[in-house]
């Protein structure tokens, strides 16, 4: 069975920003962990191209609201292969395909007896594309989210009889297992607990959106159709777009990873329509918290964005990854500050990992003809740098899964650490100047050696550009066939040539605020 992971399907009202960046690099850390781990994954991303809130953009740039799509999807694509993300299928609710995908759901919901027509009526928020709980007497509502005016709707809809799964859904979050990080647990089962209400699925006078068939007038609210674009995506495998062959190409998704703000929609209402549809719910939602910058929250207004694209240009990859894997604790909410960004880099990469690798290997190549040392008595696993290797390898092992990147990190830090305090205790250099030390040297040298090709496997779903020069800097590959086998200690060959060394990671010296 595939491991099917997602990340939401980007609304392409604007280009891609940070939180979605974010998202899909921890999906892309978790997807390289799964494949190195022999697991057959499907990794999707995507666009979410409908609903009114596009339309007026387009409407705004003097564009149609396909060229829109086109444009703002695209900067989707080539950003992602920048940042050299690992997905399997890039799915745009644009495609032919997904709309007869939506129509046979569609017609598979609406057998099971449960969509009706009603009138909605309540404060909407165009920019969440959702109404809002406000009272009907509330006096000029604002969304918290966008700080905007709401606006008052009352139309006819076709509704989703959500109340009808009021039992399903409360067994369902009680699960332990099902939502993810256990913070993000209580408020959902709140509000399952306060009553689910059916919810409106259709939208008049909307355009820009996937007509309904046989409500002539009606589009697809835009959840009901984004919602269904995983669906589309695993579909897309050069088969037919047939519902009954989900269980062959990955479905159920192993998790959704998606940002707070959108829980209820993955955990309540997409669940419900999936049930009616008679498939299978998504094994697990983990929902993240949101990004800050030194405090205050992100926007236009403030002029404090932080464009993806020019963290690439001026930090790279390996940098802004680090950081936002390793600093924030990914569920909770996390603010970026920049000097805390430049010092971490440094400090961790350039400094520890970087300088350990450079200080090592050239003594190593002075004192053993450009060569690893022998290994002696460092190569068994009563080693303290075994030792330490091996309680990393399994605080790895247990906390990648659970999309707990943080301590896996830190525990990679932590090793080579170690293995920094290792060297300077031996001090090498100054015991090769004693008669008779010399292969006491060479084990100490192959033990840091070797515990930095374990630092360098085990940063490779996390840095993969890093872990490559770490291992190229080694002479190693990584064997992504046996990657667990590579963790074994012991796997440097003794006597094998080790190239010049080179700095694996630059300082990050950043003169103005980014």
């Amino acid at each position: 069975m595939p491991y099917t992971l997602t990340t939401p399907l980007y609304y392409v009202n604007d280009r891609p920003h940070l939180g979605s960046t974010y998202t899909t690099l921890a999906c892309d850390a978790l997807a390289r962990f799964q494949r190195l781990h022999q697991r057959e994954v499907v990794f999707i991303t995507g666009v979410d191209e409908h609903g009114q809130k596009i339309q007026q953009t387009a409407e705004r740039n003097q564009l149609s609201p396909k060229q829109h799509c086109d444009s703002i999807s695209d900067r989707y694509l080539e950003l992602w292969a920048r940042w050299e993300i690992s997905q399997d299928r890039f799915v745009r609710t644009t495609d032919p395909r997904h709309l007869e995908l939506v129509n046979q759901f569609f017609a598979r919901v609406q057998a099971s007896g449960d969509i009706v027509t009603g009138r909605q009526t309540g404060w909407y928020c165009v920019g969440c594309e959702e109404y809002k709980d406000d009272s009907a007497d509330a006096v000029e509502p604002c969304c918290p989210i966008h700080r905007k005016p709401l606006e008052w709707r009352d139309e006819e809809n076709l509704f989703f009889r959500l109340s009808r799964y009021q039992e399903a859904i409360e067994a369902l979050v009680e699960r332990e297992d099902f939502i993810a990080p256990s913070s993000r647990r209580q408020e959902v089962r709140n509000f399952v607990a306060r009553g689910l209400r059916d919810f409106s699925i259709s939208r008049v006078n909307v355009s820009w959106g996937l007509p309904i068939p046989g409500h002539e007038g009606h589009t697809f609210y835009v959840w009901f159709d984004a919602l269904l674009g995983y669906l589309t995506a695993l579909l897309d495998d050069g088969g037919s777009v047939d519902l009954n062959r989900l269980t062959e190409v990955g479905w159920p998704a192993s998790v959704h990873v998606i940002g707070k703000d959108i829980l209820r929609f993955h955990a309540v209402y997409w669940p419900a329509m999936l049930m009616s549809a008679g498939l299978a719910v998504p094994d697990r939602v983990f929902g993240h918290g949101f990004l800050t910058r030194e405090g205050l929250k992100m926007g236009k207004s403030l002029g404090n964005v932080l464009d993806p694209e020019i963290l690439l240009e001026r930090c790279g990859t390996d940098a802004v990854r680090w950081y936002l894997l390793r600093d924030i604790q990914f569920g909770d909410d996390g603010d970026f500050q920049q000097q805390r960004f430049v010092d971490l880099v440094n400090n961790d990469l350039a400094n520890t990992i970087g300088n350990l690798l450079n200080r090592t290997s050239s003594m190593a190549r002075k004192w053993f003809s450009d060569s690893i040392p022998p290994g002696g008595a460092a190569l068994k696993e009563n080693h303290p740098l075994a030792v330490k290797a091996s309680d990393t390898v399994q605080c790895v092992m247990a906390n990648m899964p659970r999309l707990a990147f943080k301590p896996a990190a830190e525990a990679i830090l932590q090793l080579a650490i170690t293995a920094n305090g290792h060297l300077n205790e031996t001090a090498p250099w100054s015991r090769m100047k004693q008669p008779g030390q010399e292969a006491a040297v060479g084990e100490d040298l192959y033990a840091v050696l070797e515990a930095t090709r374990l630092v360098g496997l085990l940063l490779a779903p996390l840095l993969p550009d890093l872990s490559s020069r770490i291992l190229e800097q080694l002479g190693v590959e990584l064997d992504e066939q046996a990657w667990e086998k590579q963790l074994s200690w012991g796997g440097l060959n003794s006597g094998s040539l080790l190239p010049k060394p080179t700095p694996v990671m630059q300082r990050l010296e950043l003169a103005e605020p980014l």
